[in-house]
């Protein structure tokens, strides 16, 4: 008897592991097959129930086998729908995200490009980046780390036209503070990779309410308040390092303490580079985000690579 849709979904709502292995090709098989799963569409509330049980016990699965078969069989489903599969993409981003985290390299790989081939064939990128942004503060610090790795990926495969960047760097730049050092440095590889495609445009793009509701830092600085001091502009003007700075401590402040104009002053006074072509930019990017990614640089390398990076975003 040849499946139909009824005979698949319940297929995939039941729970038994071995059975899944014996019948994740046939329901590929019958997605794939126009003329055997003619039915697939005919009763939307049959397919949202198949979409879901996938989502919550199938790439979610303990088993990590049957999290990348739940992944396949997903997979087949956004080729068969293409842009009908849109509607889906609410249920099945919260676990592929999850999986992003995942301890095992393939199961984040398939993750990525399952993802990937969603904004290629269901949605357009950042209608899916809308529903993902949830995933820069995920519990995993390892979710948080690879979805920068998966916008990176985005970029280099959708290019940065598809994308409203001015929503997601903000969340990017949340990240900078975060308790893992391998988030803070995907952070930032994230932030040098969006520099490569947009260019200095990246300097405006986190003048949006900060992701926790306060103002931004580009924001805090157009204020009169806190003007960026003339030591940093003559510094850059003049292509010379700044001498170290001491900061008196306030007498309202305790022992050791510095204002908020100190600090921001102590962030922003940076040594100078000398860029004077478009290729020596890149170059320079590129030399930042080398060291940046490599943890076995020595950290005063990398502190540096932070200030270089600081002084071209000026």
């Amino acid at each position: 008897m040849e499946p139909n849709m009824e005979y698949i979904v319940a297929q995939v709502t039941q729970k038994e592991v071995g059975r899944r292995f014996q019948v994740g090709p046939e329901i590929i098989d019958y997605i794939l097959d126009r003329q055997k799963s003619h039915d697939l569409e005919h009763d939307q509330s049959m397919l949202d129930r198949m979409v879901d049980s996938l989502a919550t016990s199938w790439v979610n699965a303990s088993n990590f086998k049957v999290a990348l078969l739940g992944m396949d069989i997903v997979s087949a489903l956004v080729t068969r729908l293409q842009e009908r599969f849109k509607t889906q993409i609410g249920t099945v981003l919260p676990s592929l995200i999850d999986r992003l985290g995942d301890s095992k390299d393939q199961v984040r790989d398939q993750a990525q490009s399952l993802l990937l081939k969603i904004m290629d064939q269901a949605a357009n990128p950042q209608y899916v980046w809308d529903r993902m942004l949830a995933g820069f503060r995920h519990k995993n610090n390892r979710t948080r780390e690879a979805v920068c790795f998966c916008l990176i990926a985005t970029l280099n495969v959708s290019g940065a036209h598809g994308l409203t960047l001015s929503k997601i760097v903000p969340h990017i730049c949340h990240l900078f503070g975060d308790p893992a050092s391998q988030v803070r440095d995907g952070a930032m590889n994230c932030l040098v990779e969006i520099y490569r495609h947009v260019g200095e445009r990246v300097r405006n793009m986190d003048d949006e309410d900060s992701v926790d509701g306060g103002r931004s830092s580009s924001s805090v600085r157009r204020t009169g308040s806190l003007r960026r001091p003339s030591s940093a502009s003559s510094t850059k003007s003049s292509g010379q390092r700044p001498a170290s700075q001491t900061f008196d401590c306030k007498e309202s402040s305790g022992a050791g303490a510095v204002d908020e104009e100190d600090f921001i002053r102590a962030f922003e006074d940076v040594p100078a580079i000398q860029i004077y072509s478009a290729r020596e930019l890149e170059d320079s990017m590129n030399k930042i985000r080398e060291t940046l990614s490599d943890d076995k640089h020595d950290w005063e390398q990398r502190v540096a690579a932070v200030s270089d990076f600081i002084f071209i975003m000026e």
